[in-house]
């Protein structure tokens, strides 16, 4: 299976979340939101230039920064 971060998935891929690259305070928050490791996302849309990458996680859809989507990495599901 192949790794990469939010911000690399196509439109409607979904990756199981293996790693967050970040301190305590994002994984804390990325947590609230449901994001952590062992969940399923499913990126839905993302903006040109850097913008928000909206998500998909369990039956909630978000929209998070591209610098934060840069630092989750996902096993892309095949």
């Amino acid at each position: 299976m192949e790794t990469m971060n939010l911000t690399q998935l196509e439109s409607g891929q979904s990756g199981e979340v293996v790693f967050i690259e970040g301190g305590r305070n994002m994984t804390c928050r990325l947590s609230v939101m449901g994001i952590r490791v062992g969940v399923t996302v499913t990126k839905i849309t993302s903006q040109l230039m850097r913008g928000p990458v909206s998500i998909q996680v369990g039956g909630t859809q978000l929209a998070i920064g591209y610098g934060m989507a840069r630092k989750i990495i996902v096993e892309v599901d095949e």
